[in-house]
């Protein structure tokens, strides 16, 4: 399969730059260019891309509320930010409206096809622990008080899965939970699919985000 891909950035080198670069690829195929965000939205609309390359900062529209508009009407399409920093307020909340990871602007070829890939398979691109980092840099952002946010989907998950849930949170991966909880590494995926289904969540990342947010976890 063929992944069709949307570029949304104001510069328009740098847009060029990834386009050589996709063009060169068998399986991936540029469908269209964004100078801002609401072009980016009109023509994930229009044109339904499999992945989004979403620059957050451009003026009129930012990159963090086409995002949430495109995942509200594209909800097959997946959006992976670009920023310039890795610890970055703006991918913070592009995370927390819906994408499925950010990647640096300087990154390497290799790491920019190997996470659109990633994307278009349906994985997050962002570790656990990068994560788990930007909302701990960010923790002000988070709602206030203590004890667990009452969200109905909690009641959903069982005592396990909530454990395995806390557990992701932490930045571990499936082996090191296996390890930490007695488990097959395959029993912990399964309990994940399970988590991610039950919460209505795309990916792994927003699991993160959505412990934090309902105070499972708390930054240290």
């Amino acid at each position: 399969m063929t992944i069709r891909i949307l570029l949304a950035d104001d510069e328009p080198l740098l847009r060029m730059a990834f386009t050589m670069v996709l063009e060169a690829q068998r399986d991936m195929a540029p469908v269209g260019e964004a100078g801002d965000g609401a072009e980016a939205a009109r023509l994930a609309r229009q044109l339904r891309p499999d992945v989004v390359l979403m620059d957050v900062r451009m003026p009129g529209t930012d990159g963090i509320e086409a995002t949430a508009e495109i995942l509200r009407d594209c909800p097959q399409t997946r959006v992976l930010i670009l920023t310039t920093f890795d610890v970055d307020e703006h991918a913070f909340a592009g995370l927390r409206s819906g994408a499925s990871g950010f990647l640096l602007k300087n990154a390497l070829p290799e790491e920019l096809l190997s996470a659109i890939r990633s994307v278009a398979a349906g994985d997050a691109v962002v570790s656990p622990r990068i994560t788990r980092r930007l909302l701990e840099n960010f923790a002000q952002q988070l709602p206030d008080g203590s004890g667990t946010l009452e969200d109905g989907r909690l009641e959903r998950l069982t005592a396990r899965e909530r454990e395995v849930l806390v557990e992701v949170a932490r930045g571990l991966s499936n082996a090191e939970i296996a390890g930490r909880l007695s488990l097959a590494e395959a029993t912990v995926k399964t309990h994940l699919n399970r988590v991610l289904t039950k919460l209505e969540l795309r990916d792994r990342v927003q699991a993160v985000v959505f412990a934090y947010e309902t105070r499972l976890i708390r930054p240290e």
